[in-house]
Order: structure tokens, then C-alpha cells, then sequence
């Protein structure tokens, strides 16, 4: 009797708890379970955003965030959480993508800005994200405790095992990065289709630019946008969205739905495109940095995420990763033992070496699970060298699982014993890559164009995408095109 009691009573409690964490979905007006409050959403939004602006860095460019703020107030306006503190930033990141953090922080790289080719592109994508946010995608997935098996940091996959290594950046923000459903997917859409037509934009170039999209991973020439990582792209997505568009115009027929393409276009004239080596690139597998006057090599096949603050590299199959950033003072031996505390670090072996002819020190070493607070995690192994150059200490770890270190560890000396001083003038001026908008001069397929304007033939599929046509599209004389052009060639 008392068992039965006891079990009665844990019962009950589960069950009020339950029910107390039941809240209605501001979409669909169904109750569902929910573990976080309103109000711990938009502190989860705060407390992300600054690593989402020191991880990427803003870009700086007036008058295209004063657009994606002003498109974005409107749009939250008519949204299903008008309330929330939303804030629209463009983050200074190459890579395809757009992603929301809840409470109301929405983001977009400049790398698809570049791709959109029209305002009604932006509005459905926008559109698209806002929806995450009040329909508490993410919210709901942290409430599933759905934080994933692996760990993405800006479009690289890593191993979870190494989320407890303090000298990772970013490794907090998995939950900006994790794949949400299809059904959560189709609601993002259905939202998308909805605000955008709302404030007067064409839905129906959204399923265009998911095409784009699609392209662009189907193409072998390029790299698959960020945007299809974390967002799954089922196959017939382009026809649904192109039908609820149509049948929302049908349903307003007297509703007049914008595009504006030459107004986009001329707004994002001069957009810096790719990597911006004024902060760090990578050429035939060595990083260069003309600023900070240094390089050093990439493994082949390894993946490279530049940011601000740290350089990332990981192999293909995430199971190894090399960091690289500035350690704080001026002193190795303090620098040293400031990573060996604040990674509770247990030394193997520490020595004093010459890198290139620069002081450094080299330094094996474990990190626990117990060091590091999580049973499950197996223990890794790092290559740690701190090098001094210019009155700056750089700091470069290559970690992995301790079984798997040996078979990573040439990789990891090859980069770091790499390290020097970069004299190449070629390297040092090396300028950023940006879109330059032009006008079609006569009538012509899309590549005439592009010859008329002495783009290089390995570029034609590129550009294709970036217009989002294909080569042979015809283009008539007077249409706005994008090209590639240098940073001081474009006046903005």
C-alpha cells in the first residue's frame, strides 16, 4: 500500500508538472508541451547574439541594414508574436545562410544576401526564419532535449566530444545550428509564403530561390550552401511553396505583389563576396592573413571556418579539429600555463622550440572526463603550440579522441612548425572579391553578357548561380546583371 501510494503521488506530480508546461502554440493554437517561458527565450536571443556578432563579426553596410531592419519590423509586425524584441543583423560570414535564435534575433550572412536577386527572395527567406521564432521551433527542441549527436560551428561539423574544451569558440551556439524537421520545415514555409504576401511581396520567388539553392548543392563546382546543412531540403519543397504562393494570390486577386529586383540589386552593388582576405584566406591549402603579416599550411581536404576571433580547421570526417587564435599577454610560459588552467589540462610532455625562427612552446597533453565534468565524454588528446611573432602570442591546438590522435598528429605538427612570417607582396595585396552590378548591353544569352564583360569562362557557372538563371537564359538589353569585381573598382 505505501509502494502503491508513493507511486500515486510521483505520478501525480509528473502529470501537473506536465500540464503546467503545456502552452498554447502562437500558430497553430494547439496546446503542446513547452519547457521554456516567453521570457526565457528572449534571454536565451540576448545571451547568444553577442557571440553570434564576436563569432562573425557585423556587416558594416548602412544601407543595406537599415533595409533588413525596416523589412523586418514590418514584417514582425503582422507576425504571430508582434511583441517579441526582434533585432535583423547581417553578419560578415561568406557561407549561404540565415538562421533565428529565439526570442526574436534573426540573422543573415552577407554571403546570401549576395545570392538573392530580388527584395521578394529576401522577404520569403526572412519570412521563413521569423516563422521558427514564433511557431517556437527551437524553443520546442530544446524542451524535446534534441541537442544533438554532433556539434556544428559555422558550417563545420565536429565530434560533440570536444564541446568541453574551453579554447573552442563558439561551441555554445549549437543550438542556432541544429536541423529542424520537415514537418517544422513545411510550417516555416507555410509562415514564409503567409508574411511575406502580407507586406506585399511575390511568395513565389522564395521556391525560386530555393531552386537556386538546390543548384547550387547539385553542383559539383560548388560548395553546399549552410542553408541546406541546417535546414533539409525535401524534394518537391519548390513546388509546394510555388503552390501555397499561388493559391494565397489567388485567394487576394485585387493585392498587387511586388518583386523589385533592380532595387535590390543596386542595393547590394559593391557586396564583398567570398572570403574578404583583409581578414585571413585560404589559397591552394595555406591561410594567409595580410594584415597580421602570417600563414601557415591547411591539411588537404580539410575544412577551414575563419572567424573573427579563431580560425577552425577540421578533416571531412569531424573527428579531429585544429583551432588557432590569439592567446592573452606577451609571456609564453604565462600563456602556457593560463591554457593548461583554463582547460584543466594534464601535461605529458613541454618544451621549448623554435618555430621558423621564433620562440615557442610545444606541449602534449589529455583532458579528462573528469577534468571536464561529463562522464560520457572519452578523453582527448592535444598538440598545443604557443608561438610569439610581433609581440603577439599565437595559440594553435589539434585535438581529437585520444585513440585517434596518432592518426592526426603529423597533421597537426605540419601546420603548426609551418607557421611564419608572410613577405609575399601578392598575399599581402590580395583584394576582396565583390559584386559589381552592370547592364546588359544588347540582347544575348546570359554568358554573351557575362563575355561582354570580361568575366573568365571559369567563372560562367558561378555567376549563373549568383543571377540565378542558367547560361543560356536569354537577357535583353538594359537588364541589371551581376559580375565579379574588385573592392576599390565599385564606388558605393
Amino acid at each position: 500500500m505505501k509502494m502503491s501510494f508513493r507511486f500515486s503521488t510521483i505520478a501525480l506530480t509528473l502529470f501537473l508538472f506536465v500540464l503546467s508546461s503545456c502552452s498554447r502554440n502562437p500558430v497553430t493554437g494547439k496546446k503542446e508541451l513547452m519547457l521554456m517561458s516567453e521570457s526565457q527565450e528572449i534571454n536565451m536571443g540576448k545571451s547568444y547574439d553577442p557571440q553570434v556578432t564576436a563569432s562573425y563579426g557585423v556587416y558594416q553596410d548602412e544601407k543595406l541594414q537599415a533595409f533588413i531592419t525596416k523589412k523586418g519590423k514590418e514584417m514582425a509586425a503582422i507576425s504571430h508574436r508582434p511583441n517579441l524584441p526582434y533585432e535583423f543583423k547581417i553578419v560578415d560570414s561568406p557561407v549561404v545562410n540565415a538562421f533565428a535564435v529565439p526570442g526574436g534575433f534573426v540573422y543573415f550572412t552577407r554571403g546570401i544576401m549576395a545570392h538573392f536577386n530580388n527584395e521578394a527572395e529576401f522577404a520569403g527567406v526572412l519570412g521563413h526564419e521569423i516563422g521558427h521564432i514564433t511557431a517556437r521551433h527551437s524553443a520546442k527542441q530544446y524542451s524535446n532535449q534534441m541537442l544533438g549527436q554532433v556539434l556544428f560551428i559555422g558550417g563545420l561539423i565536429v565530434s560533440e566530444d570536444f564541446r568541453n574544451f574551453a579554447d573552442i569558440a563558439n561551441t555554445g551556439m549549437g543550438l542556432l545550428f541544429l536541423k529542424f524537421g520537415r514537418d517544422n520545415e513545411s510550417e516555416s514555409d507555410m509562415l514564409g509564403v503567409d508574411y511575406s504576401s502580407q507586406i506585399g511581396y511575390d511568395a513565389s520567388e522564395m521556391a525560386d530561390f530555393f531552386n537556386t539553392l538546390k543548384r547550387m548543392k547539385d553542383d559539383s563546382g560548388q560548395s553546399t550552401p549552410t542553408f541546406l546543412s541546417t535546414h533539409p531540403d525535401p524534394a518537391d519543397r519548390y513546388n509546394k511553396v510555388k503552390q501555397m504562393a499561388n493559391a494565397k494570390q489567388t485567394a487576394n486577386p485585387n493585392q498587387q505583389y511586388k518583386i523589385n529586383r533592380d532595387s535590390y540589386l543596386k542595393m547590394i552593388d559593391g557586396i564583398v563576396y567570398g572570403e574578404d582576405p583583409r581578414q585571413g584566406y585560404v589559397e591552394n591549402n595555406v591561410f594567409y592573413h595580410p594584415e597580421l603579416l602570417f600563414q601557415f599550411p591547411i591539411p588537404q581536404s580539410w575544412r577551414v571556418n575563419n572567424m573573427p576571433i579563431q580560425v577552425q580547421m577540421t578533416p571531412e570526417d569531424g573527428k579531429a579539429m585544429m583551432t588557432m587564435d590569439l592567446a592573452a599577454g606577451t609571456d609564453l610560459n604565462t600563456a602556457a600555463n593560463e591554457v593548461i588552467q583554463k582547460n584543466e589540462l594534464n601535461v605529458i610532455d613541454k618544451s621549448n622550440v623554435n618555430v621558423n625562427g621564433l620562440s615557442a612552446i610545444a606541449m602534449i597533453s589529455e583532458q579528462t572526463a573528469d577534468a571536464a565534468n561529463g562522464a560520457e565524454s572519452p578523453t582527448l588528446r592535444i598538440l598545443t603550440y604557443l608561438i610569439k611573432y610581433d609581440r603577439k602570442i599565437y595559440k594553435f591546438h589539434g585535438l581529437s579522441n585520444k585513440a585517434d590522435f596518432n592518426r592526426y598528429f603529423s597533421d597537426f605538427q605540419r601546420t603548426m612548425k609551418n607557421f611564419k612570417k608572410l613577405t609575399d607582396q601578392s598575399k599581402i595585396n590580395k583584394k576582396p572579391t565583390v559584386i559589381k552590378i552592370v547592364t546588359a548591353k544588347k540582347n544575348g544569352n546570359l554568358q554573351s553578357v557575362l563575355s561582354s564583360y570580361n568575366m573568365k569562362a571559369d567563372a560562367y557557372n558561378e555567376l549563373s548561380l549568383l543571377n540565378g538563371m542558367q547560361l543560356s537564359d536569354q537577357v535583353k538589353a538594359g537588364t541589371l546583371i551581376k559580375v565579379f569585381g574588385e573592392l576599390n573598382s565599385v564606388a558605393k
